[in-house]
């Protein structure tokens, strides 16, 4: 489940098993009789909810990586992108230099 938000919802007799969410929260939920079984649905998820005889076997244990913004590997390679375009004039004028006064000259000057 990614980026879902339950609100006032009544989840009875449910059996969530295998469930890996990012961003997914429940607000105000009912939980009767429910299993969760290999869930990463932590504490922190159930906002103002109830859960009322239910269980939680095997949860997920270890860092949980959370990728709920979408936007980091787009800020990574924009990022990245704006670096490779500031060295892009310091390029041009090194190339023209060593067309003008050669490659010994250039490499013995820098």
């Amino acid at each position: 489940m990614k980026s879902v938000t339950f609100e006032d919802s009544l989840f009875e007799d449910c059996y969530f098993e295998d469930i890996t969410s990012s961003n997914t929260f429940f607000k105000n939920c009912t939980f009767i009789s429910t299993v969760f079984y290999n869930t990463d649905l932590f504490e922190y998820k159930f906002i103002n909810s109830r859960v009322v005889n239910s269980t939680f076997l095997h949860n997920k244990e270890g860092c949980q990586l959370d990728f709920s913004d979408d936007n980091n590997a787009y800020m990574i390679y924009f990022v990245s992108f704006l670096g490779t375009l500031a060295v892009l004039p310091g390029n041009i004028v090194s190339a023209l230099l060593m067309d003008k006064i050669g490659r010994l000259r250039m490499l013995g000057g820098c």
